[in-house]
C-alpha cells in the first residue's frame, strides 16, 4: 500500500476522525448474530483513541432502507455491542447512512454534510469500498484521507493471493457463474488447481486442466445442493497437500443444515492442516458461523489458528481479485 497513507502516519491528536466502517451485521429480533465485523475494526479505533483524538465519528450503513428512516434498520444495537467491546466516551456512532439517498447516490452535498463533521477521513470499510457511495468516494475529496488497519491488512492479504506459491489451491464455491467464471479462468492460471463447488458446479464448464468439479454431490438428482462424501475426502486431501488456499464461497446450500456438511468439511480439513488461507464471502463466513456449538467452533478453531485470514468482504472481495484495487482505494490514492 506504497500509494495509499496509513493513518498510522498521520498525528491526530486533537483531531475529530471520519471513520467509515462497515457494521452491517445480521441482526434478529434486535440481538447480533455475528459481530465478526464490529470487532474486526477495534485496532483502528484502539490506535485513534491511544493517539489522542478529540472525537471519533463512526459512518456505517445497516441494510437496505431505500432512503427512508425505519426502525428495523436503525444502528441502535450496533452502539450498544460497541459499548460492550470498547471505551466510547469519544466515539459517535451515526444513525444509518442509508436513511438518506444521497448516500448511494454519491451526492456532493451529503458527502460535504458529513466531511464538515471532522478534520480529516479515514476508510476501513474494505467491504464497502467496491461501492461509488458518499462516504466511500466522495468524502476523500473533500478531505485528507487515510487507510485504517483493516483496510490495509485486507489489501496485504488479498494481494498475497494474487501472488500464491506453487503448490496453491483456489476453492471457489457459491452461486452466480456469470459472475464467478472470470475468476475461476484467472486463478486456472495462477493457483495449481481451482476447485469448484456450490451451485457453480452446477453449471461450470471446465475450460482448463486443473480445473475441478465434485466427483459426487447431495442430492444427485435435479442438481447438486452439496459436494458428496467422496468429493470431501479427496478435496481435505487436496488442502492437506497445499502449501496455500484461497476459498470464496461455500459449496453446498449451507441456509439448510442438510447441505453444510461439504462446507464444514473444508473447513476441518483447513483446520487440520497446515496450510496458510484466505477465506471469504460472506455466506462463508455466515455459514461457519452458524449459532450451533460445531460450526462456530470451526470459525473459532480457523480464526485462532493464526495461518487462516477471514476476509470481511464479499462482492469487494471478489471485485478486488479481479481488479487487484477498488474504488474506495483509488480514492484514498487521490
Amino acid at each position: 500500500m506504497q500509494e495509499i497513507k496509513n493513518i498510522r502516519d498521520v498525528d491526530v491528536c486533537g483531531k475529530r476522525v471520519l471513520v467509515r466502517v462497515n457494521f452491517n451485521v445480521p441482526i434478529e429480533n434486535v440481538k447480533i448474530l455475528d459481530d465478526t465485523r464490529i470487532r474486526a475494526t477495534l485496532p483502528t479505533l484502539q490506535l485513534l483513541l491511544e493517539r489522542g483524538v478529540a472525537k471519533i465519528i463512526l459512518l456505517t450503513h445497516l441494510g437496505r432502507p431505500g432512503g427512508k428512516v425505519a426502525n428495523e434498520f436503525s444502528v441502535a444495537p450496533l452502539r450498544a455491542r460497541l459499548g460492550e467491546l470498547i471505551d466510547v466516551s469519544r466515539i459517535e456512532l451515526l444513525e444509518n447512512l442509508r436513511f438518506d439517498l444521497g448516500e448511494e447516490a454519491n451526492d456532493t452535498a451529503f458527502a460535504q454534510k458529513l466531511a464538515n463533521l471532522g478534520d480529516l477521513y479515514v476508510n476501513d470499510a474494505f467491504a464497502d469500498s467496491h461501492r461509488a457511495h458518499a462516504s466511500i468516494v466522495g468524502i476523500p475529496k473533500l478531505l485528507p484521507a487515510y487507510a485504517g488497519l483493516l483496510l490495509e491488512e485486507e489489501v496485504t492479504q488479498l494481494t498475497q493471493a494474487l501472488k500464491p506459491p506453487p503448490n496453491s489451491l483456489a476453492i471457489i464455491g457459491g452461486a452466480k457463474l456469470e459472475t464467478k467464471l472470470p475468476l475461476i479462468e484467472k486463478f486456472a492460471g495462477l493457483y495449481k488447481k481451482v476447485l469448484v463447488g456450490g451451485a457453480l458446479a452446477n453449471e461450470c464448464t471446465p475450460t482448463q486442466d486443473n480445473i475441478s468439479l465434485p466427483v459426487d454431490g447431495v442430492p444427485q438428482l435435479k442438481g447438486m445442493f452439496d459436494i458428496g462424501e467422496q468429493t470431501r475426502a479427496l478435496w481435505s486431501e487436496e488442502i492437506k497437500k497445499a502449501e496455500f488456499v484461497l476459498w470464496n464461497g461455500t459449496v453446498g446450500m449451507y441456509e439448510k443444515k442438510e447441505y453444510n456438511g461439504g462446507t464444514d468439511a473444508i473447513a476441518q480439513a483447513l483446520v487440520d492442516s497446515n496450510c496458510r488461507a484466505v477465506l471469504g464471502g460472506g455466506d462463508t463466513l455466515a455459514a461457519l458461523g452458524k449459532s450451533d456449538l460445531g460450526r462456530s467452533s470451526l470459525r473459532s478453531d480457523l480464526e485462532k489458528s493464526g495461518r487462516v485470514f477471514l476476509s470481511t468482504g464479499g462482492g469487494a472481495m471478489l471485485q478486488f481479485l479481479a481488479d487487484g484495487t477498488l474504488l474506495g482505494i483509488e480514492a484514498l490514492k487521490n
